[in-house]
């Protein structure tokens, strides 16, 4: 059987929910699926913004897709909800589910206390869970797609010795919400197979904020961690994203595909 990798990389007629899918990574993902043909549904806290990048990819992009901009607080199962409600005046059901929002405080282990701890475990693994259930009815009407956003500090340690514990910090809660979401990943990837539903984990590292870049000597201690010798940039996450959300990866469940500068190879 013979299939043209132009076809297989079409999300043509396709739909796509990327929650946080304005942020800075977020928004590199919500191209790549528009740019592949998908309607793409961005939704977070930020109305106004995901408006506003919607309003961005359908003039950059303008190939007849559909863009959505839904207020969704994943803390707030109602809110979900809501947000599929919205969805269903649209489209019939979602093909694509990126689990991508995140938030959380910049937290020494000296720092850290119970409430920025719940918080972080709530808003990075919980609300995947949350968010994954109400999606699922649509995910087996479309033998859909999941990609859950994790990190490389789902598998591997921060080094102490990057992070002064004061400006530039990494909170023990991260990492641990971040291995959770990659064995939910291989849970799912497990239970809802026989439902035709494919579940992936991507771990972006490092990928630090553009604010974040302008202080030098940190950005050198971070590139110098991974082989290549620098950080990552935001388009270079769109090859996993369309190899995971398209039928070119068809054949790939239950991964967590690192895209790291190859730092978790040494």
């Amino acid at each position: 059987m013979r299939k043209n990798i132009n076809d297989l990389l079409s999300l043509k007629g396709r739909v796509a929910l990327v929650t946080g899918g304005a942020g800075y990574l977020g928004s590199e993902m919500s191209y790549t699926l528009a740019e592949l043909g998908a309607n793409v549904v961005i939704a977070s806290r930020d109305l106004k913004k995901c408006q506003e990048r919607c309003e961005e990819i359908a003039e950059n992009v303008g190939n007849g897709i559909k863009m959505l901009a839904i207020e969704l607080d994943l803390l707030d199962k109602q809110s979900i909800v809501r947000c599929f409600e919205e969805i269903h005046k649209h489209f019939d059901a979602i093909d694509i589910l990126i689990n991508n929002a995140w938030s959380g405080n910049k937290n020494s282990w000296e720092s850290i206390n119970d409430k920025d701890w719940d918080y972080d475990i709530n808003m990075s693994l919980n609300s995947n869970f949350r968010i994954t259930k109400i999606a699922f009815p649509d995910l087996v009407k479309t033998k859909g797609v999941i990609l859950n956003i994790a990190s490389m500090y789902g598998h591997i340690s921060p080094d102490y010795r990057i992070y002064d514990g004061e400006q530039f910090t990494n909170p023990p809660s991260y990492g641990a919400a971040k291995a959770g979401v990659i064995q939910f990943t291989k849970y799912l990837a497990s239970f809802l197979s026989p439902h035709q539903i494919r579940v992936n984990a991507l771990s972006p590292g490092a990928f630090p904020h553009e604010a974040t870049q302008q202080h030098t000597e940190f950005m050198a201690r971070l590139g110098s961690k991974n082989p290549m010798n620098r950080i990552g940039y935001p388009y270079e996450l769109k090859g996993a994203v369309a190899l995971l959300c398209s039928d070119a990866g068809s054949y790939i469940t239950g991964q967590n595909i690192c895209v790291d500068g190859g730092w978790g190879a040494w």
